[in-house]
């Protein structure tokens, strides 16, 4: 059985499904959007609502609370490709108040020339800003886009002094 809450965040709800203490979706759009993305298998698995999820989300109120190492300790599972999943590892190796271009990136996720695959997993990440795809900026420092909107962006790279 997965469980599911909503966490109140200063950008807004933020949607969380976990299966016991793995994380497998976060997300600041709805619990429909993230149910969507799982993986066959865990699209088939009862989801409970429960009030707030063990361990998951006293970290990430830390993190909004200015404890921003505190999302470093939450155990993800998504699917994904192997460079997906090289990249969303490389992602969470960024530390808060830092950004890497989408070049960058490809580079530590092990395809230097993937640029654009890159970008793909960014707008694939399915547990955000836990597997920190907004630490992820254009070339020339622009932020880029994000799947939740600037707004949310730029205030997750300022609550981290990146900005």
């Amino acid at each position: 059985m997965l469980q599911a809450t909503t966490q109140k965040t200063p950008v807004g709800n933020l949607y969380l499904i976990a299966d016991e203490q793995v994380l497998l979706a976060a997300g600041f759009k709805s619990f429909n959007y993230l149910i969507d993305r799982l993986d066959d298998l865990d699209q088939k698995k009862e989801l409970k609502q429960i009030k707030s999820i063990p361990i998951i989300s006293d970290l990430i109120d830390d993190y909004f609370n200015g404890d921003l190492k505190a999302l470093n300790g939450i155990t993800v599972r998504q699917p994904g490709a192997k460079f997906s999943q090289n990249a969303w590892k490389a992602m969470r190796k960024i530390t808060a108040g830092k950004t890497w271009s989408y070049a960058e990136l490809a580079k530590h996720a092990g395809s230097p020339d993937a640029v654009r695959a890159a970008g793909t997993a960014c707008g694939n990440n399915l547990i955000a800003p836990i597997v920190p795809c907004h630490r992820i900026v254009k070339s020339g420092g622009a932020l880029g886009n994000y799947g939740y909107g600037v707004k949310i962006k730029e205030w997750l790279l300022s609550h981290e002094g990146a900005l």
